[in-house]
């Protein structure tokens, strides 16, 4: 994942019969033709880099490559070691569970909102059990209020064809 992966035409890339200037401090040199633009980027040893090719005419600024990518790439890895990627967990139940069964998903569930994961509650409903969906309704709902301190309902219970599924989002950031 690159914050900007965008290839850049430099030095004798650039075709343009004129380009406008912009020196490596960032002042503007005006519009000349891009072979005095080479010269002038040769004679400070640096680079000619096309950064705005879409204008009129296409912008072109005098700077050191290389530094230029390796301060880039540095820029991404430091982005990337901030980022956190939170996990979707998911505890299946069914309509007639047991309180003790209900108990350790219930500890389970927590867990994971505790280590800052997204939880997903499923209850199956299985046969003749479709005909008392309110009893999973009941079940979920029981399940995010004793989650209510560590989370908060994302997704309110919803039947999707045998399954009824409610979504919490923990409140405790996720660690590293």
């Amino acid at each position: 994942m690159n914050i900007s992966n965008v290839t850049y035409q430099i030095n004798e890339d650039i075709r343009d019969k004129e380009v406008r200037l912009i020196d490596e401090d960032g002042t503007q040199l005006g519009i000349m033709s891009s072979a005095d633009a080479m010269n002038v980027a040769i004679e400070k040893e640096l680079d000619l880099v096309k950064i705005a090719p879409g204008s009129s005419p296409p912008v072109c600024k005098i700077m050191d490559y290389g530094k230029y990518r390796f301060e880039q790439t540095k820029r991404e890895k430091e982005a990337r070691r901030h980022q956190h990627v939170v996990e979707v967990k998911e505890i299946r139940m069914s309509p007639s569970i047991g309180i003790n069964d209900f108990n350790v998903k219930l500890r389970n569930g927590q867990k994971f909102l505790k280590e800052g994961d997204r939880l997903k509650v499923t209850v199956r409903f299985r046969g003749r059990e479709m005909a008392h969906t309110h009893l999973g309704e009941e079940l979920l709902k029981r399940f995010a209020a004793e989650c209510e301190e560590l989370a908060t309902v994302d997704k309110n219970p919803k039947l999707d064809g045998r399954f009824m599924s409610m979504f919490l989002t923990s409140k405790v950031p996720k660690n590293q």
